[in-house]
């Protein structure tokens, strides 16, 4: 009975030794093993074996972790107080080094971080600090990295939430907001004014242009309605005086005598004072006379005269 006890006691203490020798790393995890004392690696992901008697583990997670800074007052290169918070985010890159060199690595990084972002903001004026807000994150992050690279961790991003400037500078900063704002809207109200007097001037000059070439194009067409008109007034002009001519040549001299009596007769008629014969009178009777017959002359008698002649 006795051995049975030992043998269920021996057991007991295989179960429980063969328990706390296990252990079941994740993916993300790493154990920094020690060995009485001594650090002898990293071990991990998966299913390890430790003797618990003389071994110790330190867990270590990979996984990119962020750090808080509460609000930090610093003074800015033109000695303007100003009070900042952010965020760190960082990982470790080396598990065995973020064990052995920094023993709390939350607070050795938020004084670090303190101290970085007084240097940092120390040596920017308030304009930059306000307005480059990216340009110190980046500063913070090189600063910061530098010193966490000997601890085995990594810092990755370093991001400002708020920045908060006295009352007097937020003061005077919304006096030069509204200001700016006003500069800006007048600017651009006269930049408006410039645009709409060019586009008015540009209207009127495409207008003068455009009625220039109407008139142009009016005078033209009717110069070239006036040439159309004479050409064909000339060219009747002279088929009327072929059409003349052609008729002129079958008449006689006398139905041209009658016509010129038939002017004359016209003119006159009309009440003119004075009147113009458009050829010699005497050469018209002379025509005119030619065109009246004659009578044959009367027969006389013959008489003999005393002296044997004879005499009409």
């Amino acid at each position: 009975m006795i051995v049975g006890i030992i043998i269920g006691v021996v057991g007991l203490i295989a179960l429980i030794t063969a328990a706390t020798s296990v252990r079941i790393v994740r993916e993300y995890q790493r154990i920094v093993l020690f060995r009485l004392g001594r650090a002898v690696g990293t071990k991990g992901p998966g299913l390890i074996f430790i003797n618990p008697v003389i071994d110790r583990t330190n867990w270590v997670d990979l996984r990119e972790r962020y750090l808080e800074i509460p609000s930090q007052t610093a003074i800015t290169g033109d000695n303007a107080p100003i009070s900042i918070d952010f965020i760190i985010f960082y990982k470790v890159m080396d598990p065995q080094m973020s064990v052995l060199v920094v023993q709390n690595f939350a607070g050795a990084a938020l004084n670090v971080a303190a101290t970085t972002l007084r240097s940092v903001v120390g040596d920017m004026p308030l304009d930059d600090v306000l307005s480059k807000r990216e340009d110190m994150n980046a500063l913070l992050r090189v600063r910061l990295d530098e010193v966490t690279e000997r601890w085995g961790v990594k810092v990755t991003s370093v991001e400002v939430r708020e920045i908060n400037p006295p009352p007097g500078v937020l003061d005077a900063m919304t006096r030069q907001m509204s200001a700016e704002r006003t500069r800006r809207a007048q600017v651009t109200e006269a930049e408006g004014q410039k645009s709409a007097a060019i586009l008015a001037s540009e209207g009127q000059r495409q207008a003068a242009i455009t009625l220039a070439e109407g008139t142009q194009k009016a005078t033209i067409l009717a110069a070239e309605g006036e040439r159309q008109a004479a050409i064909l007034k000339a060219e009747g002009f002279s088929g009327g005086l072929e059409k003349i001519l052609e008729v002129a040549k079958t008449l006689d001299e006398n139905t041209l005598l009658l016509q010129y009596l038939d002017t004359l007769k016209q003119i006159g008629a009309s009440p003119s004072t004075k009147l113009v014969v458009p050829m010699e009178l005497g050469g018209l009777l002379s025509g005119l006379r030619s065109l009246i017959p004659t009578e044959p002359p009367a027969s006389r008698t013959v008489s003999a005269s005393t002296n044997g002649e004879l005499a009409t």
